[in-house]
Order: C-alpha cells, then sequence, then structure tokens
C-alpha cells in the first residue's frame, strides 16, 4: 500500500514537469506568434492552454484523494499542499502565455509590438521560457542551488520591465495610446510568467530543506 502511496506522490511531481514544459513551450511559441504577427500559432497556444487546465484539474483531485485516503504526515503532507500551490503558479503561468497568443490574435494582421521594442519583447520571451525550463529542471533534481539561482537570473526580466516603461514615458514615443496599453500589458505578463516561474523554485527550496528561501543561511555552513 505505502509503495503504491509513493508512486502516486511522484506522479504528481511527473505531472508538475510536465505541466512546466507545456507552459515554457506556450510562452515560447506565443511570443514567435506576437513579433511575426502568426495566426495559426496564436490560435494553436490558445487552444493548448486546456491541456494545462486538464493536469492542473487531474493533479488536485489526486492530490485531494491521498490527503482523504492515507492521511499523509510530515514530510508527505508538504509534498502534496506544496505541490498543490505550484500546480496554480504553471496553470497561471499557461493563463499569461494564452495572454500573450489573444494579443497576436486581437492585433493581427498587425505586428502588436512596435520594431523598436522587438529585441526587448523578444528577449523577454526566451528569457521566460529558459525560466520555466530551469524549474522544470529543479522539480526534477530537488537542487537547492539551482532554484535559488532561478530568482537571482529572473532580475535581468525586472531589467527588461523596467526598459519597457523608459521607452513609454520617452518624449520620442510616437506609436499611440492603444499601442501603449498592448506593450504595458505584454510587459507585464512576461514579468508575471517569470514571477510564477521563482515561485514553483521557491516551493521546491521548502520541499527539499523544510524553510522557505527567505530563511536560508545567506552563506552555506562550513564543512569538517
Amino acid at each position: 500500500m505505502r509503495t503504491a502511496y509513493h508512486e502516486e506522490l511522484e506522479s504528481i511531481t511527473d505531472s508538475l514537469v510536465e505541466m512546466a514544459h507545456l507552459v515554457g513551450s506556450a510562452i515560447g511559441r506565443a511570443t514567435t506568434a506576437l513579433l511575426d504577427a502568426d495566426l495559426q500559432l496564436a490560435e494553436n497556444v490558445i487552444a493548448a492552454d486546456d491541456k494545462v487546465d486538464e493536469l492542473q484539474r487531474d493533479l488536485e483531485n489526486r492530490a485531494i484523494t491521498l490527503l482523504a485516503r492515507q492521511q499523509p504526515v510530515a514530510t508527505e503532507l508538504r509534498i502534496v499542499v506544496t505541490s498543490l500551490r505550484m500546480s496554480a503558479d504553471l496553470e497561471r503561468s499557461g493563463d499569461l502565455a494564452q495572454h500573450v497568443a489573444k494579443l497576436a490574435r486581437r492585433r493581427y494582421p498587425e505586428r502588436a509590438v512596435p520594431r523598436d521594442l522587438r529585441r526587448t519583447i523578444l528577449e523577454m520571451g526566451q528569457l521566460a521560457q529558459r525560466l520555466m525550463a530551469q524549474a522544470a529542471e529543479v522539480l526534477i533534481t530537488h537542487d537547492v542551488e539551482a532554484a535559488l539561482q532561478l530568482e537571482q537570473d529572473d532580475d535581468r526580466m525586472d531589467e527588461l520591465h523596467r526598459l519597457i516603461f523608459q521607452h513609454l514615458l520617452d518624449d520620442q514615443w510616437h506609436h499611440g495610446v492603444e499601442t501603449a496599453v498592448d506593450t504595458t500589458l505584454v510587459g507585464r505578463y512576461y514579468e508575471r510568467f517569470a514571477d510564477h516561474a521563482v515561485s514553483v523554485a521557491r516551493r521546491v527550496v521548502y520541499l527539499a530543506t523544510g524553510e522557505h528561501a527567505d530563511e536560508l543561511p545567506t552563506t552555506p555552513p562550513a564543512t569538517a
């Protein structure tokens, strides 16, 4: 019975990894759709979000069943509860990728992103995809150092987000109000997507150590 129980816990982790891979791919494809005004790709990203929602619902049902039937304690309980929270982060990440794709669809056949911001948005999309790939990896490895590094890597996303606002507030902005709103929204989507990847990594730290990331010592203890 306990063997089947632990296999179910592992399957929950597998579902989280699959969700992370799906939403990472989605943000990459949504970025391409946005920058290239690719309507078909945007539609594909929008439709594919159903799979992420389905995985989350299934994960929640399995987690609740485990809580009801097995009454997990200590580490096992931490795994189940934290997995539920991570699935919510990943589901929301999928929604954000979908928002990017919907913006591409809404402005088709025009491009929503002005030419002078294309490089910034491209970097944001690539970085978002990379951060989620890192989150998927730490879900598998429970590598605390790698999980903490992900939060530092997110600093670049914050820099890019600020750069967008510098463009918007510049006296040389001449793309109009509608494009300014679109640009503000898309910048926020990427920034929030990265935040969810960081949140997943921070929860992995909690799973691995029993402590929250901001409670860990700033330097590792000396070894003998």
